[in-house]
């Protein structure tokens, strides 16, 4: 599943273009635009780390990582991220991709907002949650290369994505907030619901039904 892509561009194998057309059919333009960056940022990431990755597995995992915030692959009670795990996991299985490559693509979407865990597995893995933290929190903003950051941001514009991002996550998951606990999701629940409080760890440890 090797595929090589230019710098600004995405891979241009079928899966990849089958990919896009999924997430340009169920995602908005922020979204869109969010997600193609973060590729673009990932694979600069690896790049810039001499990794050995796989670019088309990676591109298919960062189209499908917030698709789980859109209605057509929201759960009821999973979290977003396991939505959008199981929607990629669907979709390289139809394609008969080998199942270790399927579960690399699973884990990097599960855990793209966990930290401290995915730096030290796959390079698929590890460089999605960095272009996540790059493009959402500016994780890294000061050591990527500004020409290429620049030329990224032109080809797929932010457009206001700060004042307009937390709505549009929140947006994906209100319907299911106890979803977000022990999460860096709860936050984004507490700032859009109002007296939202979250389940806490000391309360549960104290409530339990155990006698001591």
């Amino acid at each position: 599943m090797s595929v090589t892509s230019s710098t600004l561009n995405i891979p241009d194998s079928l899966l990849a273009k089958e990919a896009m057309q999924i997430l340009r059919e169920h995602a908005n333009d922020l979204l869109f635009n969010h997600s193609n960056r973060v590729y673009l940022f990932a694979a600069g990431h690896g790049r810039q780390q001499k990794l050995r990755f796989d670019p088309e597995l990676l591109y298919v995992s960062a189209a499908f990582h917030d698709l789980g915030l859109t209605p057509k692959f929201s759960s009821p009670h999973e979290r977003f991220e396991v939505d959008g795990a199981n929607a990629v996991r669907q979709f390289l299985s139809t394609h008969k991709v080998p199942e270790d490559q399927i579960q690399t693509a699973w884990q990097a979407i599960a855990l793209h907002t966990t930290p401290g865990i995915t730096h030290h597995m796959r390079p698929e893995i590890a460089l999605l949650y960095s272009g996540v933290g790059l493009d959402v929190l500016g994780k890294g903003f000061d050591s990527f290369p500004e020409e290429l950051r620049r030329e990224i941001v032109a080809k797929y514009p932010r457009n206001h994505f700060k004042d307009r991002f937390l709505e549009t996550y929140f947006a994906g998951f209100a319907h299911k907030p106890e979803t977000t606990y022990g999460t860096v999701n709860a936050p984004v629940c507490e700032r859009f619901v109002p007296g939202f409080q979250n389940l806490n760890m000391c309360e549960m440890v104290i409530g339990s039904p155990f006698p001591d």
